[in-house]
């Protein structure tokens, strides 16, 4: 270990010794301001016929190098991909043939040539002038083995997209996604908007915040964990569809589902309910799919996911199919606590009723066994402080949920636009607060006023954009898929 580090310090003199020589003739590459790009290099090799013969100049990163007689091939890599160039001393002069040799692995370089094949039949540029643009003071990790540890990768993503081409693609893809959402939620006069990330009330979810003081102000505020009842608002304010794609922020554990920040797309559509939201999902999710990856049929971590087709089931429905359990049997609390006990799951005495244990067996029986894409629908009012009753089974709401891959992709419901039950609601919310569970909502006054204004039916859906991408992208980590993902301090 102790001559690895020697190694490396030396190799680290040598890179700096080779700028100190550079700045002595007048070469300073961190005094150049811009370099003139006419190409990338995936371009030239998508269209080699328009090129072959003309003159460009190209831009990035030198990955290889070898040669170095009087002929000398280096491959340069560019946000497109990479492409070969081939430096001859006769052609480049004794003077600048002698620097481009003392270029390293890593250097950025500008590189102006003819487009050409190699007798081996590779596109490459013959170099007439080369410029190093900026010097690479740390050496690439080593070529065969790469950067290969998560956690380094997830730290120093910089080094991971230089090393890692799937790693770009990924990231493309991800743009790619977001710009597929915008455009089809755009192409149906949905207005995109903006809220507040800073709030004094942590509402529209049931998750724990993230606190923080103004001290203009002197109070506490928090940091959203979702956007819901701000777009609730705008509803009532007029705006009949409306959609934000932006951050939340929840003070939880991270697992690979999980980072405390995260990226969502809230949608909400006036004289709408669940089922038009339930649609516009299913269709969403194929466009983004199709826009982004050319197709609907996904391979997920060796398994095939059909995104033309979403099964949909209530959750009762559900746990009867994989639990064998028919809560339409089950009358009351009671019964649904014995229920729980006969099959060995421990019930909450805060959360002991019907609703809550219908849940309960959802999360222990079901979910994980969704791995086709799956609408589960009517939750129970219990754990859907938001949504609007269903008149038929007033114990249930017009709520729904997409889960792929054994995992929770969405969230929507047709709306409660009823102040009254919407206070009440919110009462009992306060309640579980108070009894502990600080991931339960708060009372908000002002919500509760524009809903005395009037809001519309509505329906509204949430879509965790991260798991998305996680899905089209074959990331196995939500990690994978945010280019900054929240680390622990290397020195805590």
């Amino acid at each position: 270990m102790e001559n690895n580090e020697v190694h490396l310090s030396e190799l680290l003199q040598i890179r700096r010794d080779k700028l100190k020589e550079l700045q002595e003739i007048g070469r300073n590459p961190f005094e150049i301001t811009k370099y003139n790009v006419t190409a990338k290099a995936q371009e030239i090799k998508d269209n080699y016929s328009d090129f072959e013969g003309k003159k460009v100049s190209v831009a990035g990163r030198i990955m290889s190098k070898r040669g170095m007689g009087k002929v000398g091939f280096c491959h340069l890599s560019d946000v497109s991909g990479q492409i070969q160039l081939f430096v001859k001393k006769d052609l480049l002069g004794d003077e600048e043939y002698t620097i481009f040799k003392k270029y390293d692995i890593g250097d950025i370089v500008g590189a102006e040539g003819e487009v050409f094949t190699t007798q081996t039949g590779e596109i490459s540029i013959r170099v007439e002038k080369i410029t190093l643009l900026s010097k690479s003071l740390l050496p690439l990790p080593e070529k065969f083995h790469g950067l290969v540890d998560t956690d380094l990768r997830y730290r120093q993503r910089y080094v991971d997209l230089i090393m890692n081409e799937n790693v770009k693609n990924t990231f493309i893809i991800r743009s790619k996604v977001i710009k597929a959402i915008r455009e089809y939620l755009d192409n149906l006069g949905f207005l995109e908007v903006e809220t507040p990330m800073l709030n004094t009330i942590a509402g529209g979810a049931s998750a724990r915040p993230f606190i923080t003081h103004h001290n203009a102000l002197d109070i506490d505020m928090y940091l959203r964990i979702a956007t819901e009842l701000h777009l609730k608002r705008l509803i009532v304010g007029g705006l009949e569809r409306v959609y934000e794609i932006g951050r939340q922020f929840r003070n939880e554990g991270m697992d690979i589902k999980h980072n405390p920040e995260f990226t969502t797309i809230e949608v909400y559509q006036a004289f709408a309910d669940y089922n038009d939201i339930m649609d516009l999902t299913e269709n969403l999710i194929r466009y983004a799919a199709k826009k982004s990856c050319g197709t609907e049929q996904i391979n997920y971590q060796g398994t095939l996911i059909d995104l033309s087709h979403f099964e949909r089931l209530t959750m009762i429905d559900s746990i009867k199919k994989y639990a064998d359990v028919d809560f339409n049997e089950i009358k009351n609390d009671e019964e649904a606590q014995a229920a729980a006990k006969a099959k060995g799951l421990e019930v909450d005495p805060v959360k002991n009723t019907r609703g809550d244990i219908i849940a309960l067996f959802f999360d222990e029986f079901v979910e994980d066994k969704l791995v086709q894409p799956t609408f589960i629908m009517d939750y129970p009012v219990e754990i859907s402080p938001l949504a609007k009753r269903k008149p038929s089974q007033p114990e249930l709401t017009e709520r729904f949920e997409v889960f792929i891959t054994g995992r929770e992709f969405g969230n929507a419901f047709s709306e409660l636009n009823d102040p009254i039950d919407q206070r009440e609601r919110f009462k009992a919310q306060v309640a579980l607060r108070e009894a502990g569970d600080d991931e339960a909502n708060m009372m908000d006054e002002d919500f509760l006023t524009a809903l005395e204004y009037g809001m519309p039916p509505t329906g509204g859906l949430g879509i965790g954009i991260d798991r998305l991408v996680m899905l089209l992208t074959d990331s196995y980590s939500i990690r994978d898929v945010l280019l900054f993902p929240t680390m622990k301090p290397l020195n805590n």
